[in-house]
């Protein structure tokens, strides 16, 4: 059996798309993620084992090879080195780029203002997550769950798995009511007490469910449900 082959045969959990797809891009060590953009070995090393030798001396020395060197490689064709120094290139680019301002939801309003023309006139129930860092600014904006809302639809997993996704400290939900009327209902009430007890359990901090209508919003912390 050749080293391509094993390869394909590692348990899912040691594959490292899997890993990627389960755990996020930071949990993969320089030689898998390498072996995610060469995506298959030389016929007789699996991917693993090639990225293994091309990260042997070090990110920064595979950065400054140039094309032709990479292609001298066995294993290691044109688009499969055109694939590394682009992704190489990339990482120099988002190291340099300024990071710019980013969303700071520090009360209910701020969230309500941000919010309100976005998911206020919806036709059908939109549920999401703004995904926070710990000074509360916005790291992911994510719907989870469109159409009628209730407890099967808008599960604990889905909700925290964007939180870990994006390493988030703490969330602001959020739905709509296409009716125009904020007010929450019982079924807002109890799945915000849901969702607010699983953020304790998980050490994320569920920071406020507003809800909101045709020209409003109301904030259930407000409401000393949170």
């Amino acid at each position: 059996m050749t080293a391509a082959a094993r390869l394909r045969d590692l348990p899912s959990e040691d594959r490292p798309r899997e890993r990627l797809s389960a755990h996020g891009a930071g949990a993969l060590s320089n030689r898998e993620l390498v072996a995610l953009l060469l995506g298959t070995g030389d016929g007789t090393r699996s991917a693993l084992s090639l990225a293994e030798d091309l990260v042997a001396p070090g990110l920064r020395e595979l950065a400054g090879r140039s094309l032709p060197e990479l292609t001298r490689e066995k294993g290691v064709g044109a688009a499969k080195a055109a694939r590394l120094l682009a992704a190489l290139e990339l990482g120099t680019r988002v190291a340099a780029e300024p990071r710019r301002p980013s969303h700071a939801f520090k009360a209910p309003a701020d969230a309500g203002r941000y919010l309100l023309p976005r998911y206020g006139s919806r036709p059908v129930e939109v549920f999401g997550v703004l995904a926070l860092d710990v000074r509360h600014r916005l790291k992911r904006e994510v719907v989870v769950s469109s159409g009628c809302l209730t407890a099967s639809l808008v599960h604990p997993r889905e909700v925290f798995q964007e939180a870990i996704a994006c390493r988030a400290a703490a969330l602001v939900l959020f739905h709509n009511h296409p009716s125009g009327d904020p007010e929450p209902s019982a079924e807002d009430v109890a799945l915000t007490r849901r969702l607010g007890a699983a953020g304790t359990l998980m050490g994320i901090e569920v920071l406020d469910h507003l809800i909101l209508g045709a020209a409003g919003w109301v904030s259930l912390k407000e409401r000393g449900i949170l």
